[in-house]
């Protein structure tokens, strides 16, 4: 039995990576602000006597550091972050204080508690708009094109400082765009929403052209656990996502297929949804492959699956901004 501290532990991601650590028999610990997780998303985890959650704020060092030192874990997976990758210009200060101050924040915590196995949800945002498709962990990083990359960008710096300066082992994922059930933010959301006000039209932001990667959520479960499950040394840096891609514009055609509706789509035109939307996202995941990891779930699976969760519990379309 190992000793899970999960910050962001009632997120869509957490949620599932608590679940499916209690189900291997560890001991877990969500760490979590409440401001966009949900507690029904732990429904099921806090029936375990083998977990706990901590309401705190990963800006808040003290808070964290405090459920770090006295849980004492074995590994720390940060999900904990501020994901509005859209708005990030209307509010600049929020990814610099979540996902780079507060990634330190849990680094420091966790070294300071003697822990040295950490894990961190960064994003092929970090990638800017590369030229070379799939996209590899090696390919140099260029211009920074969102806040939200650019913040989690620094985050794997001070992570691979503190791998190399503390000899901590640190595995940094770089995901595509995660769906599935609890998904609670991106483009099936919003849909989802606007379709439930009116199904008759559906605006688009840019061209519906931008060609995306995604990946399901159980996939996804299954290669940060097949890393864990390694005991990787060092820093390790992996980028997860489905080999296929879709447009916004394929994207949609499944989920109005599923709901069996036809709205009328208009759209604002470019190749960009807004200012650092990358027409194009698709990772090399050859690395990871080389572990033995493979996506088992179609993307036509992840959309539609994330769609009918969202469809059967459309109170969420209301709680959720």
């Amino acid at each position: 039995m190992a000793k899970f501290l999960v910050t962001g532990g009632a997120g869509f991601i957490g949620s599932h990576f608590c679940d499916v650590a209690l189900q291997k028999g560890h001991q877990v610990v969500a760490f979590d602000d409440l401001s966009t997780g949900l507690e029904i998303f732990l429904t099921e985890a806090k029936k375990n006597p083998n977990f706990r959650l901590a309401v705190g704020d990963i800006r808040e060092y003290s808070q964290i550091s405090d459920v770090a030192n006295n849980f004492k874990p074995d590994w720390v997976i940060h999900f904990a972050a501020n994901a509005d990758v859209r708005r990030g210009l209307e509010r600049p200060r929020r990814d610099l204080e979540y996902n780079t101050i507060g990634t330190w924040n849990v680094l420091d915590a966790t070294q300071k508690s003697g822990c040295k196995n950490f894990l961190f949800s960064s994003t092929g945002s970090v990638y800017g708009e590369p030229e070379v498709f799939p996209t590899p962990e090696t390919c140099p990083f260029p211009i920074q094109t969102s806040l939200y990359g650019a913040s989690k960008a620094a985050g794997e710096g001070l992570i691979s400082a503190y791998s190399m300066g503390f000899g901590m082992n640190s595995v940094v994922f770089r995901f595509v765009s995660i769906m599935g059930p609890r998904y609670t933010h991106g483009h099936v959301f919003d849909f989802a929403k606007r379709l439930r006000q009116d199904s008759s039209t559906l605006a688009i932001l840019g061209n519906g052209k931008q060609l995306k990667s995604y990946l399901h959520i159980e996939d996804l479960m299954k290669g940060i656990w097949l890393t864990i499950e390694s005991k990787p040394t060092g820093f390790n840096v992996y980028n997860i996502g489905h080999d296929d891609a879709l447009t916004v514009d394929q994207s949609v055609n499944y989920i109005c297929e599923y709901l069996k509706i036809n709205p009328k789509r208009t759209y604002s035109g470019g190749e960009r949804g807004w200012v650092g939307d990358s027409p194009r996202i698709q990772l090399d995941t050859s690395k990871l492959k080389k572990l033995g990891w493979s996506a088992k779930h179609s993307l036509e699976k992840a959309v539609k699956d994330t769609i009918g969760y969202l469809t059967e519990n459309s109170h969420l379309l209301n709680r959720i901004d």
